[in-house]
């Protein structure tokens, strides 16, 4: 009695495990008529991927890898087979960047949509949707640190041969000339200082003053100088009058004309004189003015000196 039900236990066992595995094979069934695939073409390195490895659309987790095989049509090309949701919107714009989990470093596809092109992708002339690949974070970063090495090696040689031997004595003797101009600069940078300060000083507030009066003073003693003329060549003209007449009035009157012609000639030459005398004693006199008169015998200001 005992075998029967541990047979007839072991037959419901049996059934209720066959029973299981037919609906997770319904089920698998029906997740698998849930997928499309798509080929992801990439001629990069993609160490670290393996079928069966994740696919993520931004970062969603969408699907899984089924195959990786090289082109047989093109070698320098890797075809990577995925398999992907029916329901995740790829289109013609949507493209694939390898990733990597976590500090574990296992690889996975990330899909991502660029907005270029928003028509959906479908399968062309009985082949498989095909997405490209673009370059990673890591590829990215390690071109550019190849170039930028590659840079800085050249830079390196240039600055090696810029920095050749004879460049360095002639970068050494061109110091050595600046160092040299430097130093003879320096006493005419103290001359043009020593000069600014006379010049600072010539040009004080009083000076300025003086400077701002003789101005106004030129103007009257060139104005005498006018007058001074124009009174010669009035008596010029007198004498030429005198002279020309050839009346027995005019000649008559030729000496007193003669004497007040002569005594205006004397006056003028002697206030000529005065003015010729008064620029040769004090030239200056133009730019400060006239110098003041030292005072005499009983006037303010007036000291005896030494005799």
């Amino acid at each position: 009695m005992e075998n029967k039900s541990h047979a007839l236990i072991a037959g419901m066992f049996a059934l209720l495990l066959g029973v299981a595995a037919l609906l997770a094979l319904v089920w698998l069934r029906g997740n698998e008529d849930n997928l499309r695939e798509y080929v992801v073409v990439t001629k990069q390195n993609i160490g670290g991927l393996n079928p069966q490895a994740q696919v993520r659309y931004r970062g969603i987790r969408v699907g899984k890898v089924t195959d990786i095989r090289l082109d047989p049509e093109d070698p320098s090309n890797i075809l990577i087979t995925i398999a992907v949701a029916d329901d995740i919107p790829l289109t013609r714009g949507s493209v694939a960047k390898l990733a990597y989990q976590g500090v574990t470093g296992i690889a996975h596809i990330l899909l991502l949509d660029s907005g270029k092109d928003r028509q959906p992708l479908v399968a062309e002339h009985g082949k498989l949707p095909r997405i490209a690949m673009i370059p990673s974070l890591l590829e990215e970063l390690g071109d550019s640190g190849s170039a930028t090495l590659r840079q800085v090696q050249e830079v390196m040689v240039a600055a090696n041969a810029l920095l050749n031997e004879e460049n360095r004595r002639r970068f050494s003797a061109t110091l050595a000339n600046l160092e040299s101009a430097s130093g003879s600069m320096k006493p005419a940078v103290e001359n043009l200082n020593a000069t600014l300060i006379q010049m600072r000083k010539l040009l004080d507030d009083q000076n300025v003053r003086n400077l701002s009066k003789a101005s106004g003073e030129i103007g009257p003693l060139l104005t005498d100088t006018r007058l001074l003329i124009g009174k010669m060549q009035a008596a010029t003209d007198k004498l030429d009058l005198a002279i020309g007449d050839a009346s027995a009035g005019g000649t008559s009157a030729l000496m007193p004309r003669l004497n007040e012609l002569a005594a205006d000639f004397s006056t003028t030459s002697r206030q000529l004189s005065r003015v010729l005398r008064l620029l040769e004693d004090s030239p200056q006199g133009l730019v400060f003015g006239v110098p003041a008169t030292s005072p005499g015998p009983g006037e303010a200001g007036f000291s005896g000196g030494e005799r």
